[in-house]
């Protein structure tokens, strides 16, 4: 049997392939209990054992946000110590001269510098030398290792860390992390993924007991085995939402909407992405917790808003909600667990989104008293909580549609999540959006695209000489047969090229260099035909297909509805303003249209 377990913030998740659900709340003391607690459940359900566990896990990307990841020493070129400090001339917020970039993961006394240089082409300039690097300072036993043009050549990183490694030493390479050039991301990602792994490897191992096969989803929306997980824990970062997403565009698409956005609005945060031709949008890369991680993702767009996210009133007399949540514990006033903070969920209770006697999996029915008492003792209103949260993710919506040229009244809005639903037909009225689809347990609905989502493997490597394709086809063929033998047997590849106009400092990918102008267009609202085009790095994703997919687990029946209603389901509820009507869709899907 195949369950898909996620686990979030606030609740953890599960669905099995039989179609069975359950929803627990997270320990976030110890996540891997949760887990195993949810496959208990699933397997008393279907009264037979779990065999292959796909799971989606917050656990690095909490590591990040809390710094609780392990100390870690910094390896690079003799003069670039402080290049992870240093960073890039933009500032987080550009008229604001009091924003600050995160303090760097590694202070200036744990970065070592080694002698010897490459040129920029990867030649040998200068011979690496291993003088000094031992013993590194404090007793530190993890480290990164960026050294200059090491994308092309990374014959000195692997000597630095043979001497590392005899030495007991647990070693993160750039070359194996992110073979890509630009020296501050590259070494900034080392960094997050050598100070991410004690975290992550002591959970993953965790899980590796609880089914005789476990795969992990990647931020790139790919199933890898836990052993490569481990070793490149920064590519979970956005493990849990990736799930969402590919979901989201199978049941879209099976519903007569390959254009659409998913709505993932959860406990803790609310997760956007943009999907085209039934595909989600891809990104090399993403910035989590103010750091650029170079490595392949799906394009989503997270906002500190969710059901837990606590209301008040600011020091200028403005009502916030968000990003600060109540978490699963103690968790909004209304559930009775002695949290006393207003949240997103106490006002939906409120307004009657929520019905007052039904029950919710883990936690029973709610208390409306509690959550009246939080409201009035936090100064805020009911509705004024619900529009300040839309007016947020309306604003998230707009920066994956409009801002990259993709008018969002063509598209779908997929609404899932514990709390999607409650708010998606208004945000879709703010956006002149008029189609939601609300998927079949869609409360749990992260859980069940992992169920339905691919064995997968990306590479990626720098193209050395931008100016000329000479070569590009062998090279990009060569990638896909590595990235093949890593998916495994069956694997399907599809090949993708970084390219610019020569000159530019930023790039888009595409499948292939004549798409370079079109794109270039769309995004930009411009294109210069005839210019020339430079490639600065080629990609490789392989995938075999999981054995069903999201619209072949069994189907829901739902019955057609017309707003203002609400409809109350086992884990999620929806809420259907006047004006809108639902149909059943494909799969169970609830289609509601205005």
């Amino acid at each position: 049997m195949r369950v898909g377990v996620d686990a979030g913030g606030t609740f953890t998740d599960g669905v099995a392939a039989d179609g069975g659900v359950v929803k627990v709340p997270s320990t976030p003391a110890d996540p891997a209990r949760a887990v195993a607690g949810a496959i208990d459940r699933l397997g008393e359900r279907a009264a037979a054992p779990v065999d292959v566990l796909a799971h989606g896990t917050t656990i690095a990307t909490n590591a990040l946000l809390t710094r609780s990841g392990a100390p870690v020493a910094f390896v690079t070129n003799r003069g670039f110590a402080d290049i992870i400090e240093i960073g890039r001339q933009d500032r987080p917020s550009l008229y604001d001269p009091f924003a600050d970039r995160p303090a760097p993961l590694v202070g200036r006394h744990h970065r070592v510098e080694v002698a010897g240089r490459l040129a920029p082409d990867g030649t040998e300039l200068e011979p690496v030398s291993t003088e000094g690097l031992l013993p590194l300072p404090d007793g530190i036993t993890a480290a990164a290792v960026s050294l200059l043009h090491s994308d092309l050549n990374p014959a000195h990183e692997q000597a630095v860390a043979r001497v590392l490694r005899d030495a007991g030493i647990d070693v993160c390479c750039s070359f194996e992390v992110s073979p890509e050039f630009r020296e501050y991301e590259r070494a900034l990602t080392t960094v997050v993924n050598a100070y991410l792994r004690a975290p992550c490897r002591a959970y993953l191992r965790a899980l590796a007991g609880l089914a005789p096969a476990v795969l992990v989803l990647s931020s790139a929306g790919g199933l890898v085995p836990v052993a490569d997980a481990v070793d490149v824990p920064a590519s979970l970062l956005l493990s849990g939402p990736a799930a969402g997403v590919l979901a989201a565009a199978s049941v879209a698409a099976a519903n007569g909407f390959p254009q659409a956005i998913s709505l993932d609005m959860g406990g803790t945060s609310t997760d956007v992405c943009l999907i085209r031709g039934a595909v989600p949008d891809a990104a090399p890369g993403r910035t989590v917790a103010g750091f650029p991680i170079r490595l392949p993702s799906l394009d989503v767009h997270t906002i500190g808003a969710g059901g837990g996210s606590i209301a008040r009133i600011d020091a200028g007399g403005a009502l916030t909600v968000g990003p600060l949540s109540a978490g699963a514990v103690p968790g909004p006033a209304c559930y009775g667990r002695g949290g006393e903070d207003a949240t997103v969920t106490d006002a939906d209770l409120v307004l009657g989104r929520i019905p007052p006697d039904h029950p919710l999996p883990g936690l029973g029915t709610l208390d409306v008293a509690a959550a009246r008492g939080a409201l009035d003792k936090a100064g805020v209103t009911a509705q004024g909580v619900v529009t300040v949260v839309n007016a947020a993710m309306e604003q998230a919506v707009r920066s994956v549609t409009v801002a990259r040229g993709v008018d969002p009244r063509d598209c779908a809005l997929v609404a899932f999540g514990g709390a999607g639903p409650l708010h998606a037909c208004e945000l879709a009225d703010a956006l002149g959006i008029t189609t939601v689809v609300v998927p079949p347990r869609a409360g749990v609905f992260s859980a069940a695209g992992l169920i339905a989502a691919p064995r997968q493997h990306d590479a990626v490597r720098s193209w050395p000489t931008p100016a000329s394709l000479e070569g590009l086809d062998a090279a990009l063929e060569s990638l896909a047969e590595t990235a093949r033998r890593r998916a495994g047997a069956g694997a399907v590849a599809s090949t993708f090229v970084d390219a610019r106009y020569a000159g530019q400092s930023h790039e888009l990918t595409v499948a292939r260099v004549e798409d370079f102008h079109d794109e270039h267009a769309r995004r930009n609202g411009t294109a210069r035909p005839g210019a020339p085009i430079e490639v600065v790095a080629i990609r490789a994703r392989a995938r075999v297909d999981a054995p069903l997919g999201v619209t072949d687990l069994p189907a829901v029946t739902r019955d057609a509805v017309t707003g203002p209603a609400v409809v109350a389901e086992e884990d999620c509820t929806i809420w259907i303003p006047a004006g809108w009507q639902g149909r059943c869709g494909v799969g169970g899907a609830l289609v509601i249209e205005r």
